[in-house]
């Protein structure tokens, strides 16, 4: 088989926002922007890596969510614990450093991890933990 990663979804609840992050803090390139006001599809990616995309998406808009699977979705994400990424750069400090420059919430600086990697975490506007490995 010849199966590759092409896209991963993410909750967002503020398109503007997530395209800031995404783009100006993180540097993707927006490939698609759909829809309109809170309810569009945003894709993002690495300029470099054209395969590989995030896709930025309403929560909780499938309608066989009931309205009670909503208000969780919607108190996970704002406990940062409904949606995460794992990303990964060769230059762990100074990526944190512009990060952090772009005003992310830090939830952990970059550490030596004892299961043999080092990394650092931050949140984007719509709570989403976002974990950056340090490639060795």
């Amino acid at each position: 088989m010849d199966i590759s990663i092409h896209m991963s979804t993410l909750p967002q609840d503020d398109p503007d926002a997530a395209v800031a992050f995404y783009r100006d803090v993180l540097g993707f390139e927006v490939r698609s922007d759909v829809g309109q006001g809170k309810m569009r599809w945003i894709t993002v990616g690495p300029a470099d890596q054209p395969g590989t995309s995030i896709l930025l998406a309403p929560p909780a808009v499938d309608p066989g969510v009931t309205e009670a699977e909503r208000r969780t979705i919607a108190e996970m994400m704002a406990k940062g614990t409904y949606g995460w990424i794992l990303l990964a750069t060769k230059h762990l400090d100074s990526t944190f450093e512009k990060i952090q420059a772009g005003d992310a919430e830090v939830v952990q600086e970059p550490t030596e991890q004892p299961y043999g990697v080092r990394d650092c975490a931050f949140r984007d506007p719509a709570g989403n933990l976002i974990r950056i490995q340090e490639l060795r």
